[in-house]
């Protein structure tokens, strides 16, 4: 199953988010979500921020662009970019 799904002029990404790691940094695919690993604690919106400014840098779009869609306390998180993303995404996955 994949990871992310295109619905109309947005992407949605699917993420198991794993705070606290000494880097951000992609850990690969664990079950329908793309793991990744944010070197930030889950406290006051601190994680969700940096993975915002990780996906915003990976994917060369502006990071007002990378929106939580659900999952703000949780570790599993869906995450809306802009559709002109979806090359650099798939070469990332």
């Amino acid at each position: 199953m994949p990871v992310f799904r295109v619905s109309g002029d947005a992407i949605l990404l699917d993420i198991k988010a794993v705070p606290g790691a000494s880097k951000t940094a992609i850990a690969g695919v664990q079950g329908n979500r793309l793991r990744i690993k944010i070197a930030a604690a889950p406290e006051g919106g601190k994680a969700n921020a940096e993975l915002r400014a990780f996906l915003a840098t990976s994917l060369s779009c502006a990071k007002k662009d990378v929106a939580l869609k659900t999952g703000e306390k949780s570790r599993l998180k869906t995450v809306m970019l802009p559709l002109a993303a979806l090359q650099k995404l798939e070469a990332l996955i």
